[in-house]
């Protein structure tokens, strides 16, 4: 009876320290840190819409699970192409934010990207991409002019200007090639406004 104690102690021993090897090890797994990760591009500051340079990114590595679709990887032709809108530091960049055919694609076939001056930059400080706006044509010239007309509904803003300008201020929009047409005929003969909706489409 003896024997037969001592040796089921023995084997409760056993089965503690392999229990407790096996914990430690589990623990020493949940410590280990992750190497694996991904290097994209991200804002190093808050920076506005408008055209990139190199200083205005820097390389950050993310867990590969954490990583936006359409990250932009480093080495990737950066500077000079624009951002459609703000962002802030830290944020990865992703292809989406910059205007180009990944931007259009979110509005549907056959969009393109028009650059309008609007007459009032007062009035496009106002905006911010995604906005919904009408665009109204007036004549440079009051005298027998006929009322201002509306030449594009319901298009949506992609960039909206950034600093000063003395002649008007630059947005570009998303529109169909007939709306771009008649926006650059209007804009050729007289003075661009807008009206914001404010339910967008």
């Amino acid at each position: 009876m003896r024997a037969l104690r001592r040796l089921l102690g023995r084997r409760h021993r056993l089965i503690a320290t392999a229990v407790a090897a096996l914990a430690m090890a589990c623990a020493l797994i949940g410590l280990k840190p992750d190497t694996a990760s991904v290097t994209v591009l991200a804002a190093a500051r808050d920076l506005p819409s408008g055209a990139l340079e190199a200083a205005d990114l820097k390389p950050v590595a993310l867990r590969p699970d954490t990583v936006p679709d359409g990250a932009v990887r480093p080495g990737t032709a950066i500077t000079g192409r624009v951002l459609a809108g703000p962002m802030r530091r830290g944020e990865p960049l992703t292809d989406a934010r910059l205007l180009g055919p990944s931007l259009l694609a979110a509005h549907g076939p056959g969009t393109v990207a028009t650059p309008v001056r609007v007459a009032d930059p007062e009035t496009a400080r106002l905006l911010s991409p995604g906005d919904v706006v009408d665009v109204l044509a007036a004549p440079s010239t009051w005298e027998g002019a006929a009322p201002a007309r509306t030449v594009a509904e319901d298009v949506t803003v992609l960039t909206t200007p950034d600093g000063e300008a003395d002649r008007g201020a630059l947005i570009v929009l998303a529109t169909t090639s007939d709306q771009a047409i008649e926006l650059a005929s209007a804009q050729a003969g007289g003075h661009l406004s807008i009206t914001i909706n404010p339910h967008g489409r």
